[in-house]
This record gives C-alpha cells, sequence and structure tokens, in this order.
C-alpha cells in the first residue's frame, strides 16, 4: 500500500479511524473524510507522522450536493484513486421511531448508506480508472431487510433499524451493479460485513450493545482493501473473511432493475415517494 492512495469517508471513528491508523502505517496516501471537523483533525494529527500524507475533507453525506463537492474536491486534489472505502452510515437512531430526511427530502439512510456511495463511485470513477488497479469496498451489513420500491422512502410503518437494514440491502445490491458496470476499467466493488456490532458510536447511539471490538471489523475491510490475493476480484459480498450469500432479493434482477432505476432517478434529482403517513414528522438529519 506504500504510496498508495486512499479516500476512507467517516474515517474519524470507528472502523474508519482505525483502518486509517493501519494505512497509515503502511505508507499510503490518506484522504480522510468525516463531517465533525474537530474529530477529524485528531486523526489526521495521529496518522500524520506514519503516512505518506494526509488531506482531510469535511462533508455530510446526507446531502447529495456535498457528496458532489466532496468528489469534485478528491478529483483536484489527486491524480488517480486507489482505494475507496465507502464506510460512511448512519444507523438507527437514538429513537427509531422519528423518520428522517437529507437535504433534498430523501429518507436519511436510504441517502446516506446506499445513494451517497454509489454516487461517489459514479463521481470518482475517472480517478480510480486513472489508478489502473482500483478497488471500492463498500461497507454494508449483515443486517438485510427487503427493500419495498412501491414506497422506497418508507413513509408507512417507518423504524429506523429497519430503514437502516434496507438501504444496506441497496448499498450491496448497487454494489453488484457497479461491479457489472465498471468491469473492464481496472475497478473492482466489493462489499462486506466487517463485524457483528462493533463498540462504534452509531451501535452505542442506537441503543445497542457492542458485542465485538472495531479491531474485529478492520482486518476485513483491510483485506479487500490490499489482499493481492484478491486482485480483480468484483462484485462479490463477504461475510467478514468469507464470501456469502447476500439477502435473496440482491439477486431478483427485477428488483435489482426497478433499484438502479430509482437510485438514477434520485440522483438526478428527481423525488419519489416522499409524502405519506408519518412524513409530518419528517426532520433533517445528519450523518
Amino acid at each position: 500500500m506504500r504510496g498508495k492512495t486512499v479516500l476512507i469517508t467517516g474515517a474519524s471513528a470507528g472502523v474508519g479511524r482505525h483502518l486509517a491508523h493501519d494505512l497509515a502505517t503502511r505508507g499510503a496516501v490518506l484522504l480522510l473524510h468525516g463531517r465533525d471537523r474537530d474529530r477529524l483533525e485528531r486523526v489526521a494529527d495521529e496518522v500524520a507522522d506514519r503516512a505518506e500524507a494526509v488531506r482531510v475533507y469535511q462533508a455530510d453525506l446526507g446531502d447529495l450536493d456535498r457528496v458532489r463537492d466532496l468528489a469534485a474536491h478528491v478529483r483536484q486534489d489527486v491524480p488517480a484513486l486507489d482505494v475507496l472505502v465507502n464506510n460512511a452510515a448512519v444507523g438507527g437512531g437514538a429513537d427509531p421511531t422519528v423518520r428522517e430526511t437529507n437535504a433534498q427530502g430523501y429518507e436519511l439512510r436510504l441517502a446516506t448508506n446506499h445513494l451517497a456511495p454509489y454516487l461517489l463511485v459514479r463521481e470518482l470513477r475517472g480517478a480510480l480508472a486513472a489508478a489502473g488497479s482500483a478497488r471500492v469496498v463498500n461497507v454494508a451489513s449483515i443486517g438485510q431487510l427487503p427493500l419495498d420500491l412501491d414506497d422506497p422512502m418508507f413513509t408507512r410503518g417507518y423504524h429506523g433499524v429497519e430503514a437502516y437494514c434496507r438501504a444496506k440491502l441497496a448499498m450491496i445490491m448497487g454494489t453488484f451493479d457497479l461491479a457489472e458496470e465498471l468491469r473492464g476499467q481496472g475497478t473492482a466493488v466489493n462489499a462486506l460485513h466487517p463485524a457483528h456490532l462493533m463498540d462504534t458510536r452509531m451501535v452505542r447511539h442506537g441503543g445497542l450493545t457492542p458485542a465485538t471490538t472495531v479491531d474485529a471489523g478492520v482486518l476485513p475491510t483491510l483485506r479487500l482493501v490490499a489482499d493481492p490475493a484478491l486482485e480483480g476480484v468484483t462484485g462479490r459480498y463477504f461475510d467478514r473473511f468469507d464470501e456469502a450469500r447476500a439477502h435473496e432479493q440482491a439477486y431478483d434482477p427485477e428488483v435489482r432493475r426497478r433499484l438502479a432505476a430509482l437510485t438514477g432517478r434520485l440522483l438526478d434529482g428527481t423525488p419519489a415517494a416522499r409524502t405519506g403517513e408519518g412524513a409530518d414528522r419528517a426532520t433533517r438529519g445528519t450523518l
């Protein structure tokens, strides 16, 4: 990894922070993203003496306009991007009954956990291609629930944890689609479940009891980033170190087609299913 350029979203805490430390010892050029400037700067200071170079990028990835801004800054700063780790996420929330939306009016978990990483890959595909052999690692979850594409914004019977699990399945479906789209362009795209209920702010904020350490999730993620044995492997879902099968809906071609069409419309700015039962409770959220 010496000299390779790696962008890690959600690098100010949890798996992102630990991964930054590990890659710094390997001499990588680190592009660190976070929403909280102070925490992000602290991580940058922690790794600066070991990494080849460090840059920081503050952005709320719940806002798709800020995702585009982030990509534009990265394209300006580096000629090529060897690795993109889409690690930033929004969990179920402290009160999972509260439905949140982003700046564009989209359900927050779908926007942050699926649309944002998908858009970031799309916006950075040129920089990834310029690396010659790039990798995209989407940090997903074993917690996956089927999408309701008749109500993609989850306006009926909302629950934050279910919204998170739906969005993570959407992320995995997007991984498969992007892998096919970028096949032959030198960019591999894979997703993984790093570890179960790691001791992170997101888990504790959601009122859950951690079951594993953050370190337990770093090694499986690092493997997808750096293992030479995975060169050229693309379009796969891993449960920690093992290739696994995602929720069955991820292999339904009609669902995949409908999700891809919806994703395209939303990223192009066409709203979908933003009103309905419970919409009056919607509030803008942040990453």
